[in-house]
């Protein structure tokens, strides 16, 4: 499997099309680390309790997925400064990034 491919600012990377934001690269990896290690975690705890159909088990392990993209920049507020807004979710084809997008072979997108 090869990685996405990742917008020229590093704000993204995109998959089947669509824009993910990207963790903060200013975390300190030792940080970057544990909040993946709890974010993966937490995506376990939500297949467990998928697998119990343990309503509260799935809300709480959902909460602390949200947590852990949150804490590390993927979601809530953006993690760059310069007043560009969000782009989270949108299909990169339908943003400032759609001429970029359009250069990449059927390979990389």
């Amino acid at each position: 499997m090869t990685a996405p491919p990742v917008t020229p600012d590093g704000r993204y990377i995109v998959v089947r099309g669509r824009l993910w934001r990207c963790a903060n690269p200013s975390l300190p990896e030792a940080r970057r680390s544990e909040l993946v290690h709890d974010l993966m975690a937490a995506r376990r705890a939500v297949a467990r309790a998928k697998r119990s159909e343990r309503a509260a088990d799935l809300a709480e392990a959902r909460r602390a997925v949200d947590a852990a993209k949150t804490a590390l920049g993927e979601r809530g507020p953006v993690w760059w400064a310069d007043g560009t807004p969000d782009l989270n979710r949108r299909m990169a084809r339908n943003t400032v990034y759609a001429e970029w997008f359009a250069g990449l072979s059927d390979g990389e997108a």
